[in-house]
């Protein structure tokens, strides 16, 4: 019976049949193998048969292909996507009057150009003094210095209030000198430190950077030993804000009043004026241009060297229709922390100011936020304190 189908014709027809067949399957799989988990079954059986040594060409060619298919796929994901948009904004305005969908297109267009201006008014705007750079400007220029450190015959002027935050070594040096402008010799028992190192030493206490490239920096046992010495600081941050919080050697103090005569001569009753601030020359003079040329001024008239032969610390008189009372403690711990935090001015209620009192009497309503960061924001822009304006407008 096996050797009559060896010998029988048809059957050699059969066999080619299926040769034929078979071919076609090749082809129709090779077509859907990116489509179906069977067409790559099936491509994986004909590799076998008919490509036992696929040529590297080849398979490059059918992984570019799969590539090209891939990208069809993800653009046709997109534009399904937005279809879908699309369709729901159909949906949600089919039953709109034209009027409101109007009114809807020239909200958005106007969101679209406010966002536009905001950018470029952001990319025009001068970028605000931090912090740090300040209190670099401020040891550099040595504005209202009150104590000399002299350091191999070299002399440092400083800031008392400063050192004495940041450092406990110079709190408990400088505790023994309370008088204003005392000349300290350094002596340090850490060895290899020359007068540049000195420098940048003082430099990172006042920004928490050293401010010089010096392979004595990396030196990890020059830093334990200095650290040993002059103790570890805290960051910059956290120290401004316990000078802050407690005001230690303050030599400056902040009055207002409504007498215009009285703050243009700095004197006066004190009756006539209000509640005072305490707050440092040192800081105040470094973050605002308009307190530093005060300052300055009471310097080159004489009256700086009253305060310091009586060691009172200086009055500031403020006209409160200008800078009202309410708003000084805000803008203190902006430039004492780089932070604006409108809740302090909500923190002591019985403490009113002049314009409080005036809208009060006046029977206008309570200012909202918005309209207090708005007063904020023009007397930042008075006391040239870039960072307290840039501020106020994310409040706006």
């Amino acid at each position: 019976m096996d050797e009559k189908r060896l010998l029988d014709p048809g059957l050699k027809v059969r066999k080619g049949l299926w040769d034929y067949t078979l071919k076609n399957q090749q082809m129709e799989c090779r077509r859907t193998s990116s489509y179906s988990q069977q067409g790559y079954g099936c491509e994986s059986k004909l590799y076998s048969l008919d490509h036992g040594h696929e040529k590297p060409q080849d398979k490059k060619k059918r992984t570019s292909g799969l590539a090209t298919l891939k990208k069809k796929f993800i653009k046709r994901r997109k534009s399904n996507r937005s279809a879908d948009h699309a369709k729901q904004m159909r949906e949600l305005l089919s039953g709109w009057d034209v009027r409101d969908v109007n009114a809807l297109v020239e909200e958005y267009e106007g969101t679209s150009a406010l966002k536009e201006l905001s950018l470029q008014a952001s990319l025009a705007r001068p970028e605000a003094r931090t912090l740090q750079k300040d209190m670099a400007d401020l040891y550099e220029y040595k504005y209202c210095t009150d104590v000399d450190l002299i350091f191999q015959e070299t002399c440092f002027p400083v800031h008392r209030a400063i050192l004495a935050a940041r450092c406990p070594f110079f709190k408990t040096l400088l505790s023994s000198s309370p008088e204003y402008g005392a000349e300290i010799i350094m002596d340090i028992s850490t060895a290899g430190i020359d007068m540049p190192m000195f420098s940048a030493l003082l430099h990172y206490l006042y920004t928490g950077e050293f401010g010089m490239e010096d392979s004595r920096f990396q030196n990890v046992d020059i830093l334990v030993q200095l650290s040993e010495e002059f103790g570890t600081p805290n960051s910059l941050d956290v120290d401004m804000r316990g000078l802050f919080d407690y005001m230690c050697y303050y030599d400056v103090v902040l009055s207002f009043s409504s007498d215009s005569e009285l703050v243009e001569a700095f004197g006066g009753n004190q009756n006539c004026l209000d509640e005072e601030l305490k707050a440092h020359k040192a800081v105040i003079s470094a973050r605002s241009p308009f307190f530093r040329n005060l300052l300055q001024r009471r310097i080159r008239t004489g009256e700086e060297i009253t305060d310091r032969t009586l060691r009172t610390p200086t009055r500031i008189i403020l006209d409160e229709s200008i800078i009202p009372k309410k708003y000084a403690k805000v803008i203190l711990h902006c430039m004492y922390t780089d932070v604006v935090d409108l809740s302090v001015l909500h923190c002591s209620p019985s403490v009113g100011s002049l314009s409080e009192v005036q809208a009060l009497v006046a029977g206008k309503p309570n200012m909202t936020r918005a309209e207090e960061a708005m007063e904020l924001y023009h007397i930042a822009l008075f006391l040239e304190f870039n960072m307290l304006a840039q501020g106020m407008k994310f409040w706006l």
